[in-house]
């Protein structure tokens, strides 16, 4: 497995990723219209614009020279958050690279960055229906806050995010 910062011809493979990951890992909690709707273009023309811009930073897993997964992180995003915070903005990995060792493997790259960039703790924002995620970041070493749900509206449904935080040095 290597792990490399995304290349502009990255994009493409990088949207694919994003939107099958979506359709499989959110199919109980967002609707099948919604997941139907993701454009594999649209995405591709963002991550685009994102590589070329260097934010967020995006890491690639390739195997064989083909990217099975990916993670963007950069500054937090959260209102009021330290300078020292940094925040994992997206993890996936195309669904028939689950549990292969690609998002340790990014994570793993990605919190040695952020430390080397100074950052002394992580933090992201989860589903609390995405069990699969939560007991990926358990692993990592990340815990559940102790503040609020972050309620918005996604594909017509009312949903909420759990943040959860690491300390970088203790990150296992």
């Amino acid at each position: 497995m290597q792990i490399d910062h995304a290349q502009p011809e990255d994009a493409r493979a990088v949207a694919e990723i994003h939107v099958n990951a979506w359709r499989v890992a959110y199919a109980s909690i967002l609707s099948a219209e919604y997941l139907a709707s993701l454009s594999v273009d649209q995405r591709e023309a963002m991550w685009h614009k994102c590589i070329a811009a260097g934010e967020p930073e995006l890491l690639v897993a390739k195997r064989h020279g083909a990217v099975v997964g990916w993670m963007s992180f950069g500054d937090s995003r959260d209102d009021g958050a330290p300078k020292s915070e940094a925040e994992v903005w997206a993890l996936y990995v195309a669904p028939e690279c689950w549990s292969s060792g690609a998002g340790r493997q990014l994570w793993l790259r990605a919190r040695e960055l952020m430390r080397d960039r100074g950052f002394t703790t992580c933090s992201l924002w989860v589903f609390p229906q995405n069990e699969r995620a939560i007991r990926f970041y358990r692993a990592a070493g990340f815990v559940a806050d102790a503040g609020p749900p972050q309620a918005f509206e996604l594909g017509g449904r009312q949903l909420q995010e759990v943040r959860y935080v690491c300390r970088l040095d203790d990150a296992p």
